[in-house]
């Protein structure tokens, strides 16, 4: 039998009881107020993240994936996280994928009963022929979703890394992973809908997995996105102002490195801040594994 009731994203919030009598302002004024919860909940989990983003580092940089699987609104999540990615980063889009229980389509409409699949989540991996360099992360606010608990058994068994994201201490799916991450922002402001602090919370979680594990296969100088892809004229423009914001040159060197290194920020970056032509600065970034500071630090 399903037992909720133990469960704080199931938990009543005592702030909010009255929340169908408050005018306008006094619910944002209160949701804004439980909002901080999110924040501090994620905090207090911040080892746990910075474990699983060395891990995805390393999957990364061994050809593996950063997988993430959910349901309802943490699938939601993860495929978010996982197609802001490739425009960002410039990575190919299978390196960061994103399921969700029912397929693509449950993004925009819950397809019933599918999260209470075992098997439906061990199948959707092997549709991705997941190896062990592989990192799977399950999402689940709750912490007792089926699908997630399908996927991390089978990803065990093929060796793989794996994580969780949860929003209930001890969590059910945090017993099939390698290390939980589970940030707990107490009862919702409307209660049981994990749509709100939990997915705040879940989404911090994922901002940080993603961009630290880009950060640390190269795809960031100082604070720059300098794999950016110019997929629109808005992104051709960023491209040559990260450039010049990086090397401090004028907007017609930024155009022509940028030309010459056939739409490369980084590759533009390095030819400039080595003074090198295009061939040398290929070179040090793949002795440098991609990263500009570590290729800066070898020519010192």
């Amino acid at each position: 039998m399903l037992d909720l009731t133990k469960l704080t994203t199931e938990a009543r919030n005592e702030n909010t009881v009255n929340l169908d009598g408050m005018s306008p302002l006094e619910i944002a004024m209160v949701m804004n107020k439980e909002d901080e919860n999110a924040v501090r909940a994620v905090k207090e989990v911040l080892p746990e993240i910075a474990t699983v983003i060395e891990w995805c580092t390393t999957s990364l940089e061994n050809g593996g994936r950063i997988i993430y699987m959910g349901a309802g609104t943490s699938g939601r999540l993860g495929l978010l996280d996982a197609v802001e990615c490739p425009p960002t980063f410039g990575i190919p889009p299978e390196m960061v994928v994103g399921l969700i229980a029912g397929g693509s389509k449950a993004f925009i409409k819950a397809v019933e009963g599918a999260e209470d699949s075992v098997k439906l989540g061990k199948e959707d991996l092997k549709a991705l022929n997941l190896n062990e360099n592989d990192i799977v992360i399950g999402i689940a606010a709750s912490g007792r979703t089926p699908y997630v608990i399908g996927g991390l058994k089978y990803a065990r068994e093929i060796g793989c890394k794996t994580a969780i994201v949860a929003c209930n201490k001890n969590s059910e799916i945090g017993k099939y992973s390698d290390i939980a991450i589970e940030p707990v922002p107490g009862p919702e402001v409307l209660t049981g809908s994990t749509r709100l602090k939990a997915g705040t919370a879940q989404k911090m979680v994922l901002n940080m997995i993603s961009t630290g594990s880009m950060v640390g296969i190269g795809k960031v100088y100082k604070n720059l996105m300098v794999d950016v892809m110019q997929t629109n004229e808005k992104l051709v423009k960023r491209a040559e102002n990260i450039i010049i914001t990086a090397t401090d040159c004028s907007q017609e060197i930024a155009k022509e490195k940028l030309e010459e290194a056939s739409g490369s920020v980084k590759l533009a970056i390095t030819m400039i801040l080595l003074q090198c032509s295009k061939d040398e600065a290929i070179e040090q970034l793949n002795r440098s594994h991609g990263h500009i500071r570590y290729a800066l630090n070898e020519n010192k």
